[in-house]
């Protein structure tokens, strides 16, 4: 059962669409939204040029991962409403940093091993328009995430 969600968590966030030429330019798309949400929520957050916002509460002292690492990561998905759509259990789950949507293989990097803090992922990071498994397309995604190492 374990592996079964494992697998089905990597084509869950794999499913993400963008090209093969790197992340899409960030267009403005959820960007009133995040920052309401920032703001609701009194975050310091930090916008990267790709429209991807992150949180940092505990950078981490260990190594920081690159966009091909495979990493060890605890995490929990919501909406900007709170309702949660998946989560790790405390150990976390492994997987490559390749196999992710854009949103996350550009936010673990932010992070060295024992660091933890908030992505807060604008749609095209994401799943785009499309969405997939229950969440709507033009959706921006929250993580809650620890990185507890580089595998």
């Amino acid at each position: 059962m374990k592996n079964i969600r494992l697998i089905a968590l990597v084509l869950f966030l794999a499913a993400c669409g963008g090209d093969d030429d790197g992340p899409p330019r960030f267009d403005g798309t959820n960007e009133e939204e995040i920052l309401d949400y920032i703001s609701r929520n009194n975050l310091d957050a930090t916008r990267s040029n790709s429209g991807l916002y992150y949180v940092i509460e505990n950078e981490g002292t260990g190594d920081r991962p690159t966009a091909s690492s495979n990493v060890r990561v605890a995490y929990k998905g919501y909406f900007t409403n709170g309702n949660v759509f998946d989560q790790s259990g405390p150990d976390g789950i492994s997987f490559p940093l390749t196999n992710v949507i854009p949103g996350w293989t550009e936010g673990i990097q932010y992070f060295r091993e024992g660091g933890n803090g908030i992505l807060l992922v604008p749609s095209q990071l994401g799943y785009g328009s499309r969405g997939v498994n229950g969440i709507p397309g033009n959706t921006v995604l929250i993580f809650d995430v620890n990185l507890i190492r580089i595998n």
